[in-house]
């Protein structure tokens, strides 16, 4: 290929981009669960853009393109919420979404002040990625498109060990 995959902050430019592929990468997640209503298949531009310009968003670029995203915002009670990860699915399974998510926590943690991270996920699309990087199931949630949702949460202490 030639090129190396780079994270970065996401960009007001990136937007459409990660709408995009936002929306390529959860097509798999909607079919497994029978619902093409979860939220990230229903964002609106708009929503993915203020988000963009008030989270914690990163993306994974090669060259010019996104190929990968990730979001996160703090929580009133210190936690920092992490959501939306995902990576094209030409590029799975290369560490992409683990890069992702290292930098999502550090930057949650370092600056914002995260003292704990939460992220939640399908109940049948549990990804060993979470558990591989200390990740441990607390509970579960019913989402409001009806998938219930297993929630993940990890202490910011514990991103030291698996940074």
């Amino acid at each position: 290929m030639g090129m190396s995959v780079i994270i970065s902050v996401a960009t007001e430019q990136d937007t459409e981009q990660i709408f995009r592929l936002q929306y390529l990468c959860f097509q798999s997640e909607a079919a497994l669960y029978g619902n093409y209503r979860i939220d990230p298949l229903v964002q609106s531009l708009d929503s993915v853009r203020q988000e963009v310009a008030a989270d914690c968003v990163f993306v994974a670029r090669l060259g010019d393109e996104v190929v990968g995203s990730v979001r996160g915002h703090l929580d009133e009670d210190g936690s920092a919420a992490i959501g939306k990860l995902c990576v094209h699915p030409r590029l799975q399974g290369h560490g992409i979404g683990a890069r992702l998510l290292r930098v999502a926590e550090s930057a949650l943690a370092e600056e914002r002040g995260a003292t704990r991270f939460r992220l939640h996920t399908g109940h049948r699309s549990e990804g060993r990625l979470y558990r591989r990087v200390g990740y441990e199931t607390v509970g579960t949630s019913l989402g409001a498109d009806g998938v219930p949702m297993i929630v993940l949460e990890k202490t910011a202490a514990a991103y030291a060990t698996t940074a």
